[in-house]
């Protein structure tokens, strides 16, 4: 189980090192530094950890955030800044009461995913402290133990979905969409995607077809020539529109392609259809 990290700040380079070196752990969302937006996250996906990268916020950006902060507390979310020694000194110097958990840069990837893990996993295990005491006293409050009630039947297994896109509003939009029915993996690139299904699997990738440096079809035949993954169901996600082109695209042997914007009733369908067959 990955902890859901939930990123915003300036710093657009920190924050695809989450993306890009953090994946193995930690499941990544970016949002803007609006207050609705980072509202909206907080609601729709409960993340472990808030974490905001700062670079160049003025004194005015970190004061708004300070009723941001306020509400991730309020849902007992941990939060963590990471920038330079003169940027989290200003940050306590605006925010004097903050809780937050300071990370000073330079600092590697590596050791900040180990010690974001390593905070959430000291909080989880103090936090089965608390319920296990608060197990015991509610037992001996009551002196009886009730009957042992049968366990309701398990649910059956969801569906997983890995979607590729450069475009992190993108990822955002389907994962928000997605998620309340299948799990749902995201990768910004054909690099990190190809990284995913070496250790994980996944029932259908949604595939952008144009992208920078890897397109999806060098993504694709990728994961063709892999015998893990060789069968695995992929959409393509693309804004080509030509006759011509959407043929070349077919010609690939997908699954399917959806054109964009997105058509969220169109996906579903697409989706049904295509896991409904395997």
């Amino acid at each position: 189980m990955k902890y859901v990290v939930l990123l915003t700040g300036n710093n657009r380079m920190a924050i695809n090192e989450f993306f890009t070196y953090m994946d193995n752990t930690l499941e990544c969302i970016n949002t803007s530094s609006r207050y609705d937006d980072i509202m909206n996250h907080l609601k729709y996906i409960s993340p472990d950890v808030f974490v905001y990268c700062l670079y160049g916020e003025s004194p005015d950006d970190i004061k708004r955030f300070d009723n941001v902060e306020q509400r991730i507390t309020e849902l007992n979310i941990p939060i963590i800044i990471v920038g330079n020694r003169e940027e989290c000194e200003q940050f306590t110097k605006i925010v004097p009461t903050t809780q937050a958990t300071f990370f000073q840069r330079p600092i590697s990837a590596q050791k900040l995913e180990h010690s974001i893990v390593e905070l959430l996993e000291k909080r989880g295990r103090q936090k089965n402290l608390a319920e296990r005491a608060a197990a015991a006293a509610s037992t001996v409050a009551a002196r009886v133990t009730p009957p042992a009630q049968a366990e309701p039947p398990k649910p059956p297994a969801r569906k997983h979905i890995l979607i590729v896109d450069d475009d992190s509003s993108v990822l955002k939009l389907l994962k928000g969409y997605l998620a309340e029915r299948y799990d749902v993996a995201t990768a910004i690139n054909g690099k990190v995607a190809m990284k995913f299904l070496e250790t994980k699997r996944t029932d259908l990738v949604l595939l952008d077809y144009e992208m920078p440096e890897e397109n999806g079809a060098a993504v694709l035949s990728k994961i063709r020539e892999n015998s893990k993954t060789r069968n695995l169901p992929v959409v393509f996600l693309t804004g080509v529109t030509e006759r011509g082109k959407i043929q070349e695209i077919l010609a690939l042997k997908i699954q399917g392609y959806l054109l964009k914007p997105i058509d969220m009733e169109k996906i579903s369908s697409t989706i049904k259809g295509v896991l409904g067959r395997r």
